[in-house]
């Protein structure tokens, strides 16, 4: 499985999770690419609860991870957020998130076939 990550979420990313946390949640995405809920209206965006150990929270009051299964091999990193920050993902946020992950797919799908 090969992760690639929205500026965004590379940006928030230290100040949500540690370098740990962030392999404990990649291994963990290997296993169970479709573990998150899907969330409407984003093109197939899923939203999954992580623990934050090192800040004590579990699942449940730790951080939100927005993600994409883009291709079978593949999982696009949307964003990373605290619940305590926001609950759930705006409008303006899901119309934005679609339209990476639409331009991202074109992306990698272009990539995919020139590499055969």
């Amino acid at each position: 499985m090969e992760f690639f990550e929205a500026p965004w979420f590379t940006e928030d990313l230290g100040d949500y999770l540690t370098d740990d946390e962030y392999r404990q949640l990649q291994a963990f995405l290997v296993v169970n690419p479709r573990a998150g809920d899907v969330i409407r209206g984003t093109g197939g965006l899923r939203k999954i609860r992580w623990s934050q150990e090192a800040r004590g929270k579990g699942k449940r009051g730790g951080v939100r991870v927005i993600y994409f299964l883009a291709l079978a091999d593949r999982i696009l990193m949307i964003a990373v957020y605290d619940k305590d920050t926001q609950d759930d993902l705006s409008l303006r946020d899901r119309k934005t998130f679609k339209a990476y992950i639409e331009l991202a797919l074109l992306g990698l799908r272009a990539s995919r076939k020139g590499s055969r």
